[in-house]
């Protein structure tokens, strides 16, 4: 009898212990966020990833009442500090900014990558998408984009374009060429900005930039714009046409970031935290604020953000396969 009566007691302990627990658990979440919150921008600062996860840091700090801290963790285009964010725990403490080159490009340059887009993160929803602009220096003959379709196919190989391993310029240059059937010449470049310095300076005749670097110079006349990468033409840039107007229908090359959180979140923060995405992106300031430089704030939500996902990854890890791109 006494051996019952101290089973029965044991087990109303361990239930009484697993009530408190799961209690502590649920309050947890109900309570949350209940002190700061960690953004990893997967980047350097001072970029336009880096300008768009402070941008949307300090309106979730509002939003949440707990302030949304950027911290930059670069290398690897995007896959270092992706790959870090994965380690840490699933609290809804640690958000991710997702984006091409992470999430996308980097499944078909590593043959065995270290975290899965699709299936390893929470998508909360996309932040922003725009195009690239196939940018000529003012001084080269080449006026239109058939200009440059025309010379490139009667002279295979002659015509040089400047480069970054894996952004997304390099990825709408790789479409281009397999879209149009012609042969360039890239030359290398480890960043954005000593390859517009060359671009204007005449030592390359062409290469792909993000519409909002583009603008000055092409607005200064020290750079000639010949087509949008986005299916439509983009608001900055009305006499631009795009490439799929351009005779080559369904061309589509843009540069996009979105939030995510890893896979095991508590699904009321992933709630949570999905209402409060969307609200600050739906928020009048950001619109205003993204598309003065010719960004579009793309459909909200987790479900077109992980579906968009899927599908990217599917198209660049098929360009890069084409294309025999390796991680460098």
């Amino acid at each position: 009898m006494k051996r019952i009566n101290f089973l029965h007691s044991t087990l109303a302990c361990a239930l009484a212990l697993m009530g408190t627990g799961l209690s502590s658990h649920v309050l947890a979440q109900a309570d949350y966020p209940d002190k700061p919150i960690k953004l990893i921008v997967p980047f350097p600062p001072g970029g336009t990833s880096d300008v768009m996860g402070r941008m949307l840091a300090d309106e979730l700090g509002k939003i949440l009442k707990q302030p949304v801290v950027v911290e930059n963790i670069g290398g690897a285009g995007g896959v270092i500090g992706t790959e870090r964010a994965t380690k840490l725990p699933a609290d809804g403490y640690t958000l991710i900014q997702t984006g091409v080159g992470q999430s996308a490009v980097a499944h078909g340059l590593e043959p065995f990558p270290k975290y899965n887009s699709v299936t390893d993160f929470i998508h909360l929803t996309q932040v922003h998408t725009g195009p690239n602009v196939l940018v000529v220096n003012v001084n080269t003959p080449y006026k239109s984009l058939k200009d440059v379709i025309a010379f490139a196919k009667s002279n295979p190989g002659k015509l040089d374009y400047g480069y970054t391993n894996a952004a997304s310029g390099h990825m709408a240059m790789e479409l281009f060429k397999q879209t149009t059937g012609i042969f360039m010449t890239g030359i290398p470049y480890r960043g954005g900005g000593p390859m517009l310095t060359d671009l204007l300076g005449g030592t390359i005749p062409m290469m792909f930039i993000n519409q909002d670097a583009a603008l000055p110079y092409v607005k200064a006349g020290k750079l000639r714009a010949l087509a949008v990468t986005s299916a439509k033409r983009n608001a900055l840039y009305p006499d631009v046409p795009s490439i799929a107007e351009s005779g080559y229908t369904g061309f589509e090359a843009m540069s996009w970031s979105g939030i995510s959180v890893v896979k095991g979140t508590p699904a009321p923060i992933v709630a949570k935290l999905e209402a409060a995405v969307v609200q600050a992106m739906n928020s009048p300031q950001i619109k205003q604020r993204l598309e003065s430089v010719g960004f579009e704030v793309p459909a909200q939500g987790a479900k077109p953000y992980a579906a968009f996902v899927k599908s990217e990854a599917e198209r660049w890890v098929k360009v890069i396969k084409t294309a025999g791109i390796k991680s460098q």
